[in-house]
């Protein structure tokens, strides 16, 4: 198609999205949905003891010494929460727009300006297109993602967010959709407060949760920390070793380690090159494999001389065994959870991108000599198929009597703004437009649009021409049949120097027919021909 006529029917494809975009349907009679982010996936403000407060998580602007000063934290085993190393600051998630300020866009300021920090931005604006409305039938709950997913603060806000919503909402039961970690933090709910959870939610919609963990990815974000942000912008964020030395304290990460007692298809590994005695006074390298079991004391031994500098003092910052004990209950707790009869589970997971699961550090040229080496080594992964995150298997192993696991091909943050996964959540929700032609479990059934294309040269002259049918769902159901359609016409032409001189000119004719039963049905015809001089 010609550069010119393609430009041009694009920009009528948009101004189709905007002229729909500023008449937004709301449906006051939908059920009320309440979003629930996973790990990094809550906007988190510091307080210190005058009451002043800023964004802590996510900034750029100083980003990494705020982030050590106000985030870097200490486990406490007898109460089971991660307290800041600063005495004086206090996390907390901001509530603005009934929870969804916090989990919309992670840099409300947008400096970095960039997709990444996007969150449930993309599913909220189209949820709002379905019908949905902030603060009536459309909620978040964000919190603090350092603690353990079954801290009793937690439970409690949690306790409070579906009380709340289902009184707002004049007793309507609540359909929760979970990404990733969010996923554990609703398990662990639904076990340890089941008649809470049965009395105000009728579904849970759960999105890439790793309920059996996230091994490889895991692993290594203990050893080596982990990059939120990948690319140049990484200058502005959080470095790799900050991050490393917060997870090293978070209830959070250690319960999503692989579950050791789960039957993998392939059990995840930890492998390492190690230099051996030859038997014969030398030394040669051996690979050795580690089940998930005796990886913990690999991981043990690697962090046992962590330190970490924090006003002047060498603090130790070993592998927390504390954290480990605990996060074993959480996984016991996890494993017990049942689903009310009453509420329907469907489970969405991500596939077709190469996922850690098993972790290799050293080679046969370099092996490792000392299991302090691991910190700083790069490790090269052994992948499963996933979402990037989180095993296919992990996420599909949820141990709950779901009606429906639909896989979808889409990585672990990609897939809370896919397309498939808007019409899937769409249709279970029974939001918008019935969909009577769609099954998610067949994925993915779309009606065609009309669309014909033909091109062809007489006379030193390239013909293009388009014809392309839309049909636009609102809900004004206007029966106006009688009105004559509005026709508008657009031409553009452009004149391109070079070798060849070319002059390409493009007109469109746009039909916008009456509304019809809430149905307006928009034609395009198109014609594009470039003469060469």
């Amino acid at each position: 198609m010609a550069v010119l006529l393609d430009e041009l029917i694009r920009s009528v494809e948009l101004w189709l999205k905007v002229s729909k975009k500023q008449q937004p349907l709301v449906n006051p009679d939908l059920d009320p949905v309440l979003l629930v982010p996973g790990i990094a996936g809550t906007v988190l403000h510091a307080v210190d003891d005058d009451g002043r407060e800023e964004r802590v998580w996510v900034r750029i602007l100083g980003a990494d010494h705020e982030f050590r000063t106000k985030l870097w934290s200490r486990f406490d085993p007898s109460t089971g929460q991660t307290v800041c190393l600063d005495e004086k600051t206090k996390i907390v998630v901001p509530e603005g727009r009934y929870g969804l300020y916090a989990i919309d866009c992670l840099d409300p300021d947008m400096i970095i300006g960039r997709e990444g920090v996007y969150y449930y931005h993309d599913l909220i604006e189209e949820m709002i297109k379905w019908g949905f409305q902030e603060g009536k039938t459309l909620f978040g709950f964000g919190y603090d993602f350092r603690q353990s997913n079954r801290l009793q603060e937690t439970m409690d806000k949690f306790s409070a967010k579906l009380e709340s919503i289902y009184a707002a909402t004049g007793g309507k039961k609540i359909n929760v959709i979970t990404h990733s970690m969010g996923g554990l933090l609703v398990k662990c709910f639904m076990c340890l407060h089941s008649e809470i959870f049965e009395k105000y939610v009728k579904g849970w919609i759960a999105i890439a949760a790793p309920f059996q963990g996230a091994p490889g990815y895991i692993t290594t974000s203990l050893l080596n920390g982990a990059s939120f942000v990948e690319g140049w912008e990484q200058n502005f964020f959080i470095s790799k070793w900050s991050m490393h030395q917060l997870l090293i304290e978070c209830p959070s990460i250690y319960e999503l380690l692989g579950n050791p007692n789960f039957s993998w298809d392939v059990a995840p590994l930890l492998q390492l090159w190690r230099e051996k005695d030859d038997g014969h006074g030398g030394l040669r390298p051996l690979l050795e494999s580690y089940e998930p079991m005796e990886t913990l004391a690999i991981m043990t031994n690697a962090l046992s001389s962590n330190t970490v500098s924090y006003n002047g003092m060498q603090l130790p910052l070993p592998f927390n065994l504390d954290i480990l004990k605990w996060a074993g209950k959480t996984r016991e707790i996890l494993s017990c959870a049942k689903l009310p009869a009453s509420v329907k589970f469907y489970n969405i997971y991500g596939t077709s991108c190469d996922t850690p699961h098993s972790v290799c550090y050293g080679s046969e040229l370099t092996p490792i000599s000392d299991l302090k080496q691991l910190l700083p080594c790069e490790a090269k992964y052994i992948c499963v198929n996933g979402d990037g995150t989180v095993p296919a298997e992990s996420a599909r192993a949820d141990g709950l009597d779901a009606l429906a696991r639909v896989g979808v091909p889409a990585d672990h943050r990609g897939i809370i703004c896919d397309r498939h996964v808007f019409r899937i959540l769409k249709h279970w929700l029974k939001a918008g437009e019935p969909d009577p032609f769609y099954n998610p479990l067949n994925d993915y059934v779309i009606l065609p649009t009309a669309f014909e294309f033909e091109r062809h040269s007489e006379e030193g002259k390239q013909v293009t021409s388009v014809k392309e049918d839309w049909e636009i769902i609102s809900s004004n159901n206007d029966k106006s049949t009688g009105l004559p359609p509005v026709v508008g016409d657009l031409s553009v032409n452009a004149y391109v120097e070079g070798k060849e001189q070319s002059l390409e000119e493009a007109h469109a004719t746009i039909v916008v027919h009456p509304k019809n039963e809430g149905a307006q049905n928009v034609e395009l015809r198109a014609v594009s021909v470039m003469t060469v001089v």
